[in-house]
């Protein structure tokens, strides 16, 4: 999928947040250690460093949502990381977007944080980022058993 196919679905699947360019998707696909994974109906960017991956963008098509897009490069992106003996991965969603922040709840991703007023939406309007993290068992290919704080704040 090229930079201008991602940037496109980007724009109609981030409905209420301001999507990634062209130039911005190539520019970060250029960038060492980061790597998209491609479906017909999605993608996914990552950057893998110092044993931890980082979810940089997700983007289904509209039309294909709840399909088994999503589920797919993550699945994916977790046997690709273990590979790389990658322990951790991360990510930040906009606190107001729910369906995303169920389905990474449903993968085992576990509130870790909260950045306050780090997102510009669509409307100008901010909101907050919610931290996300994913324990992988090393070996396993699967995700670790991961253990929420007290200290976890919900969005």
């Amino acid at each position: 999928m090229t930079p201008d196919k991602m940037a496109a679905l980007m724009d109609r699947a981030y409905v209420e947040m301001r999507p990634w360019s062209a130039k911005d998707i190539a520019d970060t696909l250029t960038a060492r250690h980061c790597q998209a994974l491609c479906h017909a109906h999605g993608f996914l960017i990552v950057q893998m460093v110092a044993g931890e991956g980082e979810i940089l963008a997700l983007a289904t098509d509209p039309d294909a949502q709840r399909q088994g897009v999503a589920s797919s490069l993550v699945s994916e992106l977790i046997r690709i990381a273990t590979g790389h003996n990658v322990s951790r991965l991360l990510l930040e969603v906009a606190s107001q977007n729910q369906p995303a922040r169920a389905f990474y709840a449903s993968k085992g991703f576990a509130q870790v944080g909260l950045r306050r007023g780090y997102y510009t939406l669509r409307d100008g309007t901010k909101d907050d980022a919610v931290l996300l993290s994913l324990a992988i068992a090393q070996g396993q290919g699967g995700p670790a058993p991961v253990s929420q704080g007290s200290d976890t704040k919900s969005g």
